[in-house]
Protein backbone atom coordinates (compact mmCIF):
# COMPACT_ATOMS: atom_id res chain seq x y z
CA UNK A 1 0.00 0.00 0.00
CA UNK A 2 1.02 3.55 -0.70
CA UNK A 3 0.21 5.80 2.84
CA UNK A 4 -0.90 9.29 1.09
CA UNK A 5 -0.69 12.44 3.30
CA UNK A 6 -2.50 15.93 2.59
CA UNK A 7 -1.65 19.22 3.92
CA UNK A 8 -1.90 22.63 3.16
CA UNK A 9 -6.03 22.98 3.36
CA UNK A 10 -7.90 25.52 5.47
CA UNK A 11 -10.00 29.03 5.17
CA UNK A 12 -9.21 31.18 2.41
CA UNK A 13 -11.49 34.01 0.96
CA UNK A 14 -12.92 34.38 -2.24
CA UNK A 15 -10.36 34.70 -4.63
CA UNK A 16 -7.79 33.82 -2.79
CA UNK A 17 -4.94 30.94 -3.31
CA UNK A 18 -3.64 28.32 -1.70
CA UNK A 19 -1.93 25.23 -2.27
CA UNK A 20 -2.38 21.49 -1.23
CA UNK A 21 0.16 18.82 -0.59
CA UNK A 22 -0.21 14.96 -0.94
CA UNK A 23 2.72 13.18 0.19
CA UNK A 24 3.13 9.71 -0.68
CA UNK A 25 5.31 6.25 0.86
CA UNK A 26 7.82 4.51 -1.16
CA UNK A 27 10.20 4.31 -3.82
CA UNK A 28 8.43 3.97 -7.15
CA UNK A 29 6.41 7.40 -6.57
CA UNK A 30 7.84 8.40 -10.17
CA UNK A 31 5.65 5.86 -11.30
CA UNK A 32 2.73 6.14 -10.59
CA UNK A 33 -0.54 8.23 -11.37
CA UNK A 34 -1.67 10.82 -9.00
CA UNK A 35 -4.36 13.07 -8.97
CA UNK A 36 -6.56 14.78 -6.95
CA UNK A 37 -11.11 14.48 -6.06
CA UNK A 38 -12.85 16.90 -3.72
CA UNK A 39 -16.21 16.13 -1.99
CA UNK A 40 -18.25 19.07 -1.19
CA UNK A 41 -21.14 19.10 1.81
CA UNK A 42 -24.17 16.57 -0.11
CA UNK A 43 -22.43 15.48 -2.66
CA UNK A 44 -20.94 12.98 -4.42
CA UNK A 45 -16.92 12.80 -4.89
CA UNK A 46 -15.34 14.39 -8.19
CA UNK A 47 -12.62 14.46 -10.23
CA UNK A 48 -10.20 17.64 -10.27
CA UNK A 49 -7.05 17.13 -11.85
CA UNK A 50 -4.42 14.06 -12.78
CA UNK A 51 -1.09 13.83 -13.40
CA UNK A 52 0.02 10.53 -15.08
CA UNK A 53 4.02 9.26 -14.37
CA UNK A 54 4.48 10.73 -17.82
CA UNK A 55 3.23 14.10 -17.26
CA UNK A 56 0.25 14.22 -19.05
CA UNK A 57 -1.92 16.49 -17.24
CA UNK A 58 -5.86 16.81 -17.27
CA UNK A 59 -8.58 18.67 -15.37
CA UNK A 60 -12.00 19.26 -14.44
CA UNK A 61 -13.81 21.61 -16.42
CA UNK A 62 -14.71 23.50 -13.15
CA UNK A 63 -11.22 24.20 -11.96
CA UNK A 64 -9.75 24.67 -15.87
CA UNK A 65 -7.53 27.32 -15.47
CA UNK A 66 -8.07 28.01 -11.84
CA UNK A 67 -6.03 25.16 -10.84
CA UNK A 68 -2.58 23.40 -11.29
CA UNK A 69 -1.56 20.04 -10.35
CA UNK A 70 2.10 19.03 -10.38
CA UNK A 71 4.43 16.50 -8.79
CA UNK A 72 8.14 16.66 -7.32
CA UNK A 73 9.38 13.15 -7.59
CA UNK A 74 12.30 14.18 -5.53
CA UNK A 75 10.32 14.78 -3.27
CA UNK A 76 7.38 12.10 -3.45
CA UNK A 77 5.01 14.67 -3.66
CA UNK A 78 1.90 16.28 -6.12
CA UNK A 79 0.96 19.67 -5.32
CA UNK A 80 -2.31 22.05 -6.40
CA UNK A 81 -2.22 24.72 -6.58
CA UNK A 82 -5.46 26.76 -6.28
CA UNK A 83 -5.81 30.17 -7.99
CA UNK A 84 -9.09 32.52 -8.21
CA UNK A 85 -10.85 30.37 -5.48
CA UNK A 86 -15.15 30.55 -5.37
CA UNK A 87 -17.27 29.74 -2.54
CA UNK A 88 -18.14 26.50 -4.31
CA UNK A 89 -15.02 24.67 -3.84
CA UNK A 90 -15.52 24.50 -0.63
CA UNK A 91 -14.28 20.56 0.02
CA UNK A 92 -12.39 17.92 1.38
CA UNK A 93 -10.11 17.32 -0.84
CA UNK A 94 -8.63 13.50 -1.34
CA UNK A 95 -4.85 13.00 -2.80
CA UNK A 96 -5.34 9.17 -5.00
CA UNK A 97 -2.53 6.94 -6.26
CA UNK A 98 -3.15 4.90 -8.87
CA UNK A 99 -0.84 1.79 -9.73
CA UNK A 100 -2.34 -0.73 -12.19
CA UNK A 101 -5.20 -2.48 -11.04
CA UNK A 102 -4.97 -0.45 -7.10
CA UNK A 103 -6.19 3.14 -6.08
CA UNK A 104 -5.15 4.44 -2.73
CA UNK A 105 -6.50 7.34 -1.00
CA UNK A 106 -5.49 9.45 1.39
CA UNK A 107 -7.22 11.13 4.53
CA UNK A 108 -8.64 14.23 2.83
CA UNK A 109 -7.83 17.92 3.63
CA UNK A 110 -10.24 20.65 4.42
CA UNK A 111 -10.73 23.62 2.24
CA UNK A 112 -12.94 25.82 2.78
CA UNK A 113 -13.67 29.45 0.76
CA UNK A 114 -15.53 31.67 2.51
CA UNK A 115 -15.93 35.58 3.85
Amino acid sequence: QVQLVESGGGLVQPGGSLRLSCAASGSAFSTYNMGWHRQAPGKQREFVAFITSAGSINYADSVKGRFTISRDNAKNTVYLQMNSLKPEDTAVYYCNCRRGFTTDWGQGTQVTVSS
